[in-house]
């Protein structure tokens, strides 16, 4: 599904990032970071860097925009492929006739229409390919105005600066191999987009 891969970001980059955390944790076993706190790592320099992760499956069953819209693409690609389906039907309907009257038609009348059907159907197809080519390209903007609210969500959510790192984490689908829901800021990141969607 188009969506599955909508807010996650690139996977190497992740696994990077992951894999570095984990070396992290394993040479700061013994260091300052607090034993009741796994998701603080205390570097050299005394800071903390605080981890955070958000659910994409569950943004996306709450975020309203997101259900609004995906409802809306989702509606007009079925429009799309109804009309679709119904110029097939009248396009193999057409070719029915033209098969039925066949023996009756002279050389040159049959020859003529069989040049229009073939002409109608390779106007079908090119209409079908436009319209399929409106639909990735309404598909990929819808990808990139979502994207761009949950970055800008996501800065405000942060702008105290209380976490290095928020992960994007998906069911099946994620390098987080292990996710504590202490730092889940799923439902505060929904809240932040439900509000400016509303705005």
């Amino acid at each position: 599904m188009y969506t599955r891969q909508l807010f996650v970001k690139n996977g190497l980059f992740l696994a990077a990032v992951a894999g570095v955390f984990a070396s992290c944790q394993q040479g700061n076993k013994q260091g300052t970071a607090s034993a009741n706190d796994s998701s603080v790592h205390q570097p050299a320099s005394g800071a903390v860097q605080r981890l955070a992760y958000v659910d994409i499956d569950s943004l996306e069953a709450h975020y309203d925009y997101f259900k609004e819209k995906k409802a809306a693409l989702e509606k007009e690609k079925e429009t799309a492929q109804n009309e679709i389906n119904a110029r097939e039907r009248q396009l193999q309907s057409e070719l029915s006739v033209l098969q039925q009257r066949a023996p009756t038609m002279t050389q040159a009348e049959g020859e003529a229409a069989q040049m229009g059907l073939q002409k109608k159907a390779q106007q079908h197809e090119q209409n079908r390919q436009s319209l399929y080519a409106q639909l990735q390209t309404k598909e990929a903007q819808f990808n990139e105005d979502l994207q761009k609210r949950l970055d800008e969500s996501i800065k405000k959510f942060n702008s105290d600066n209380r976490f290095a790192f928020i992960f994007s984490y998906r069911s099946g689908a994620s390098n987080i191999l292990y996710k504590d829901e202490a730092y889940n800021v799923t439902n505060d990141v929904i809240k932040e987009l439900n509000a400016v969607a509303k705005k």
